[in-house]
């Protein structure tokens, strides 16, 4: 039986890649802070006939959290996929936000993945196998005003990831180490995250559900590539990003400030998640069904490149043939 461990597993992507990975007949470790949440959720997860097992911890004890994969692999066995997916954020301009909440949002999104993965290659590296998942965001590459916190993580686990990748290869280790870059998600997200503007926030359109997120995952852990890019938004921000960044840059002005508010006000007693976890049962979805869609185009971050060379040489025979042909 084939183990995977998830962190931040009791809600949104993370609880909804659970119940993926347990319906393929996975067994199940779960890394929350939420003692109600991870037992709702290991009660879900264990509807599918398999074993599931969870752990209370802030993946920003790095201690705490080798201590809770190494309880995992004790219940559950060998560790065979862990997903970093655990993150918080803060919904707000950059000189709005305290030295403690981009601190709190870089240590759990950006560190809790460098703590996450250290966590898994103590288990893996030994036995030469295993995979590694970033949760990642198409905002580890096109970054969007309001969130420089999450931005910044999520752009620094793509440097930390990178850097590692090749840190392995040299190894020759059979570890895999990959990166899936998510569009907007209809999750609690922006439910819990901290938001210090009057109007309640929103992902920026085309929303996906969070099934469309667990199935990408799923099928990385399944055939390990370097990067996966999710969502033709998805693709669409990282390319355009290489091609023409000041132009994004522009349409993020125009755009992604105001397509991140809402028309509703922002509940007053609302509750955030940034130093504790949201009370109660925690949910897969948000607020955002009626537009969020079900299904995503996805690539490989080779692609483009092989897109490139392909057009490269078609190009070059095309000219060639032009030169022969006036030759003649």
């Amino acid at each position: 039986m084939s183990v995977v461990v998830i962190t931040g597993a009791t809600a949104g992507v993370g609880k909804a890649t659970a119940l993926r990975f347990a319906a393929a007949g996975y067994d199940v470790g779960l890394i929350a802070r939420d003692d109600h949440s991870l037992e709702a959720t290991r009660a879900e997860v264990a509807n599918y006939g398999v074993n599931c097992h969870a752990v209370s911890v802030d993946v920003v004890d790095a201690t705490a959290l080798s201590q809770a994969a190494q309880t995992l692999a004790d219940q559950l066995g060998a560790i065979d996929v862990w997903i970093n997916n655990a993150m918080c954020t803060t919904l707000a301009p950059f000189y709005s936000i305290t030295d403690d909440e981009f601190r709190r949002v870089t240590e759990v999104t950006y560190l809790g993945c460098v703590n996450g993965t250290r966590a898994a290659m103590e288990h893996m590296i030994p036995r030469d196998s295993g995979v590694i998942i970033q949760v990642g965001s198409a905002l580890a590459y096109r970054s969007i005003p309001l969130q420089s916190a999450y931005c910044g993580a999520k752009a620094a686990i793509r440097g930390f990831t990178d850097a590692l990748r090749t840190e392995l290869m040299h190894e020759r280790s059979g570890v895999h180490l990959a990166m899936v870059q998510m569009p907007g998600l209809n999750t609690p997200q922006f439910d819990w995250a901290r938001n210090k503007f009057a109007y309640s926030m929103r992902p920026v359109a085309p929303v996906f559900q969070p099934e469309v997120a667990a199935e990408a995952i799923y099928g990385v852990a399944q055939k390990p590539v370097r990067e996966l890019w999710v969502g033709r938004s998805t693709i669409g921000a990282i390319v355009g990003q290489f091609l023409f960044p000041g132009l994004l840059d522009r349409m993020m002005v125009k755009n992604a400030w105001e397509g991140q508010m809402e028309e509703a006000l922002n509940p007053p007693d609302r509750q955030d998640n940034l130093a504790n976890p949201v009370g109660g049962e925690h949910r897969i979805h948000g607020h955002f069904s009626p537009e969020a869609k079900s299904r995503a185009a996805a690539i490989t971050s080779g692609v483009p490149g092989k897109v490139l060379v392909g057009t490269a040489v078609v190009t070059g025979l095309v000219l060639i043939g032009k030169l022969i042909g006036r030759r003649k």
